[in-house]
């Protein structure tokens, strides 16, 4: 790689952590292309980002950019998911590496806090934000239909008042 690519490259990384909500940095030993593949292909369907990373280069990449304080986990062979979506990476890479030791999740952050191995499984463990979206229309349904009975309810005593006195 000459010097220009590696530029190009550190300037792509920069971007991707600048246009980032989370980094969830793995350790990857000896997964096959296929087993690559497949990850990438989840990433993707859940509009995340998987890059096998160069850690030099990813060290200048961080540079100023809210994950700097990341840069300690970049030894060895690392790979980092991002997206715009602070859950869907946890999520995706979490699953994967409880189905393969080939992968192990070692940190990461979300804007300029670190987060732990725990912290990243309990984040996946939440709902997504199609989930989040679906419960609140939800509530906002529940809610509507018990302020739409509450409104109604004093007109209904006062009918059924009016209709016991007719008797």
């Amino acid at each position: 790689m000459n010097r220009k690519e590696k530029e190009e490259l550190v300037k792509t990384l920069h971007d991707t952590f600048l246009n980032s909500s989370s980094i969830i940095v793995t350790h990857i030993k000896g997964l096959s292309v296929a087993e690559t593949t497949s990850l990438r292909c989840n990433m993707r369907e859940a509009n995340c980002n998987f890059k096998v990373t160069k850690n030099r280069i990813v060290k200048l990449a961080l540079k100023k950019t809210e994950y700097e304080h990341l840069e300690s986990l970049f030894n060895g062979p690392t790979a980092i998911g991002s997206s715009n979506d602070a859950i869907s990476p946890a999520k995706v890479l979490v699953k994967f590496s409880k189905e393969n030791d080939k992968i192990k999740i070692i940190g990461g952050g979300m804007s300029s806090k670190s987060l732990s191995v725990q912290q990243i499984n309990e984040l996946a463990s939440l709902p997504g934000l199609e989930g989040i979206r679906a419960k609140l229309i939800g509530l906002l349904n529940v809610s509507t239909g018990g302020l739409l009975r509450l409104i109604n309810e004093p007109y209904t005593r006062l009918s059924r008042i009016i209709s016991m006195k007719s008797n």
